[in-house]
């Protein structure tokens, strides 16, 4: 029986995707979406899905709109923000109002990430 806690990262380039599966395998079930719109079926297919980290910039809809969006309907998960780019106001905003609980950098260090998400789950 798999007792690994269930999460999901959200990114538009597949390397980051195997990246974070890669890094994360070993300590969770780590399911991976190229898009917002993939990591919003996910969510609704994986009910068990406890923690979501998502890539900021990606075409269609960026990870602060794929938030805002799963959390109408999933805001019992915990979200991340993971980004290569400098905080933005509207990064600010999203950890004020607590649409997202932390934001990473890319790239991304194992440690900051792995223990962020041990304190919430």
């Amino acid at each position: 029986m798999n007792t690994k806690t269930q999460i999901l990262y959200i990114d538009d380039e597949p390397i980051n995707l195997e990246l974070f599966l890669y890094n994360f395998e070993d300590n969770y079930n780590v399911l991976t979406a190229c898009s917002g719109e993939k990591g919003l079926e996910y969510l609704q297919k994986y009910p068990d899905i406890k923690v979501v980290i998502s890539d900021m910039k990606m075409p269609k809809m960026n990870g602060l709109e794929f938030i805002n969006k799963a959390k109408e309907t999933y805001s019992d998960k915990k979200y991340f923000i993971l980004t290569g780019f400098n905080i933005t106001t509207e990064m600010k905003w999203a950890i004020e109002s607590q649409l997202i609980l932390k934001y990473f950098r890319k790239p991304f260090n194992i440690n900051e990430i792995r223990t962020a998400i041990e304190e919430v789950i």
